[in-house]
């Protein structure tokens, strides 16, 4: 930026120049008037001399020094009016300059104003930026923890299905144990009633072995000892035949015993337990047969163990064997 130059003394504005000119003009025109009046007046006046001689002489001679300082007045005043338009020319010229010196000023000052919207602009797009990376690095973030709490609540999700499919195999397994000691349970009632009925059934055949109603006709025990060990035999094999097809159901019910989804596990116990029942009575059937057999032999066979009557020839030989009469079993 150019110094500014220093200030003039006395400045004249513009305006002052442009109403001074006017007036330092005007001035010029009334001179060159009086002078055009004086060349025109020159003649009348030499004709007016020359007729009244003696009184223009004495007219012109006071007339002289009014005219001297009248051009005197009218040169100081063509003087200061040409100072003053030299006045006026040197203002216009420093306010033309002033003019361009604000004008440059402006432009300058334009310039600056849009370097510095321009640079604010340039701060303004880079916060911009700026925030709008950190929006998308928050975005980002958030979007990292959200699929973090997801991963974490699936893999909890699987951990509790986990547990829970644990705790249904532990369950399974204690019901199992329970159903196992329940039937064994069973299983010792049911021994406990047979030992009971084996024993009275033994009490009974003990106070059976003491009856001999036949022992007068031997050929008639001889064909019911035949009968008896033919049903002997009979029942033997149906005992091992049972016997054999509970073991290997027990075989069965061991390799199924934790893989049991559809329960023939219960079904299989079930069969197994009426095999062992069907075995227990066939085996209380030999153990009958044996005791017929040995009335058979001390010739107490044939008798009631109800009422101690003889048993008919006819039911003795129907059914094998029979310690009871058809009256004790028809109120049995």
């Amino acid at each position: 930026m150019s110094p500014r130059p220093a200030r003039a003394t006395r400045v004249v504005a513009p305006h002052a120049a442009r109403t001074a000119a006017p007036r330092a003009a005007k001035p010029n025109a009334s001179a060159k008037k009086a002078a055009a009046a004086t060349t025109k007046k020159a003649p009348a006046s030499a004709t007016a001399t020359t007729k009244k001689a003696p009184a223009s002489a004495k007219a012109t001679a006071k007339k002289a020094p009014a005219s001297a300082k009248e051009r005197e007045a009218k040169a100081k005043a063509a003087a200061k009016a040409a100072a003053a338009a030299t006045r006026a020319r040197a203002a216009a010229a420093a306010a033309k300059e002033r003019e361009a010196k604000a004008k440059a000023a402006a432009k300058e000052r334009e310039a600056k104003a849009k370097a510095a919207a321009k640079e604010r602009e340039a701060k303004a797009k880079a916060a911009a930026k700026e925030r709008e990376a950190r929006a998308k690095a928050a975005a980002k973030e958030r979007e990292l923890q959200r699929k973090a709490r997801e991963k974490a609540a699936i893999e909890a999700k699987k951990q509790h299905e986990i547990e829970a499919r644990h705790r249904a195999v532990e369950a399974e397994k204690q019901r199992r144990a329970r159903e196992i000691e329940r039937r064994n349970a069973e299983e010792q009632r049911r021994l406990e009633r047979r030992e009971e009925e084996e024993r009275r059934r033994a009490e009974a055949l003990e106070r059976k072995m003491h009856s001999r109603p036949y022992a007068d006709d031997p050929a008639f025990l001889d064909e019911l000892r035949t009968l008896l060990l033919e049903a002997r035999a009979t029942t033997a094999e149906q005992i091992a035949v049972a016997e054999s097809e509970a073991d290997e159901m027990l075989v069965d019910r061991e390799r199924l015993e934790y893989d049991d989804e559809d329960g023939s596990s219960v079904a299989s116990d079930i069969q197994r337990d009426q095999l062992k029942e069907f075995s227990a009575a066939l085996r209380l059937k030999i153990d009958e047969i044996d005791v017929a057999l040995a009335r058979v032999d001390d010739g107490s066979y044939g008798r009631c163990d109800e009422c101690f009557e003889p048993i008919s020839k006819a039911r003795l030989l129907a059914q094998v064997p029979v310690f009871t009469c058809v009256s004790c079993r028809a109120n049995a």
